[in-house]
C-alpha cells in the first residue's frame, strides 16, 4: 500500500467516525428535543432540567472575573438558611425568652439578696476610675449590640406584625447600621477591659472551692463565678463575636474577598456565640444590679460598704486591711 493510499484510507476512517458521532449526537439531540416536547405537553413550564444545570456544583461562565461569579445558585445556601432560621432562631429565641422569664420569676419570688449584716457606713474603694470606665464602655456597646442584634434576628417575628413592613424595613436598616458601627467600638473596649482586669481574674484554687460550695466560700477580689464570666463570656465569646462580626462586615485586614461559604459559616458562628453571650450576660447583669444588695455601688461610685465586702469578698477585704491592695483605699465616711 502506497503512502497516498494509506492517507486516503485514514481520512475515510476518520470521516466515518465523525459521521457516526454526528449521527449519534443528532439522535441524542432529537431524543432530548422529543423528551422536552413530551414534557411540555404533560408538564407545562417545567424548567427542572434548566435549574438542575444551574445548581450544578461546577462554576459556569461569567464575564465578571471574581471568585464565585459563575456560581448562580450555591447549594449550601439552603443548609445555611435551615440552620440560621431553624436551629438558631427557634432554639435561641426560646432560650433567651426562658432565661428572661426565669430571672423575672426568681426576682418576684426571692427578691434581691440582702446583706446579712447592716451596712456599716464605712466605704472601701473597689474599682478605680479606669476600671469603671472600661467596664461601662464594654457594657454600653454590648447592650447596643444585643438590642439591635435581637431585632435583626427575631424582629420579624414579634415586631413586624405590630408595626407593618413600611415602618419595619427602615427601622431594621437603622438597627443594622448601628450594629455595624458599634461593633468595632465594642472590640476596642473589650481589649482595653481585658488588659485592665486580667491580673485579678487569674484562676486560683480558691475559685474552684467557691464554685463547688455554690458561692458560700470566701472569695478574693473576684470570685469563681465572676472569673468564669470573665474568661468564658467576656474573653472567649467576646473574641468569637468580634472576629465573626469583622468577617461579616468584610473588614478583616489583608482579605479582599469573602466567599459565600465563609460568610454563611461566620453568620452561624456569630449567631450562636452572640446568643450564648447574651444568655450569660443576663445572669451577670441581674446579680450585679437588682439581684444583690450593694453590688451596683462598686461600679457606680467605685466604693462598696465594708459589710458588703466582708460578706462577698472577705479575702480581698483582708488583703485591703493588710495593705496588700493599694486600690482598696477607704473613704472618709
Amino acid at each position: 500500500m502506497t503512502v497516498a493510499n494509506m492517507t486516503a484510507w485514514v481520512r475515510a476512517v476518520l470521516l466515518g467516525v465523525l459521521l457516526g458521532l454526528g449521527t449519534i449526537g443528532a439522535h441524542a439531540a432529537d431524543n432530548d428535543a422529543a423528551a422536552q416536547v413530551a414534557r411540555e405537553a404533560t408538564q407545562p413550564s417545567n424548567n427542572a432540567p434548566v435549574w438542575r444545570a444551574v445548581n450544578e456544583p461546577t462554576e459556569h461562565y461569567s464575564a465578571i472575573k471574581t471568585p464565585e461569579a459563575g456560581v448562580l445558585i450555591q447549594t449550601s445556601g439552603q443548609e445555611w438558611r435551615l440552620v440560621r432560621n431553624g436551629v438558631i432562631t427557634v432554639y435561641g429565641g426560646w432560650l433567651l425568652s426562658l432565661a428572661l422569664a426565669g430571672v423575672a420569676m426568681f426576682f418576684a419570688i426571692r427578691g434581691p439578696i440582702k446583706l446579712k449584716e447592716a451596712k456599716s457606713g464605712k466605704l472601701v474603694k473597689r474599682f478605680t476610675l479606669v476600671e469603671r470606665y472600661s467596664h461601662w464602655a464594654v457594657a454600653i456597646t454590648f447592650i447596643a449590640l444585643a438590642i439591635t442584634g435581637i431585632f435583626i434576628m427575631w424582629g420579624r417575628y414579634f415586631l413586624l406584625p405590630v408595626i407593618g413592613g413600611s415602618l419595619y424595613g427602615p427601622l431594621l436598616f437603622v438597627f443594622k447600621n448601628i450594629h455595624n458601627l458599634v461593633g468595632p467600638l465594642f472590640t476596642i473596649s473589650l481589649v482595653v477591659m481585658f488588659l485592665v482586669y486580667v491580673r485579678d481574674n487569674m484562676p486560683t484554687g480558691d475559685d474552684i472551692k467557691w464554685l463547688l460550695s455554690g458561692g458560700k466560700r470566701a472569695a478574693h477580689r473576684f470570685n469563681g463565678g465572676e472569673k468564669l464570666w470573665f474568661w468564658a463570656g467576656v474573653t472567649f465569646l467576646g473574641i468569637v463575636v468580634s472576629w465573626t462580626g469583622w468577617v461579616l462586615n468584610s473588614t478583616i485586614p489583608g482579605i479582599d474577598y469573602f466567599t459565600r461559604d465563609t460568610m454563611q459559616l461566620a453568620n452561624i458562628v456569630h449567631g450562636v456565640a452572640a446568643t450564648l453571650f447574651v444568655l450569660m450576660s443576663i445572669g451577670h447583669i441581674y446579680i450585679g444590679s437588682i439581684g444583690t444588695e450593694g453590688a451596683y455601688d462598686g461600679m457606680s461610685s467605685g466604693y462598696v460598704d465594708e459589710s458588703w465586702a466582708k460578706e462577698h469578698h472577705s479575702l480581698w477585704l483582708d488583703d485591703v486591711n493588710a495593705g496588700g491592695d493599694h486600690r482598696g483605699k477607704r473613704s472618709a465616711s
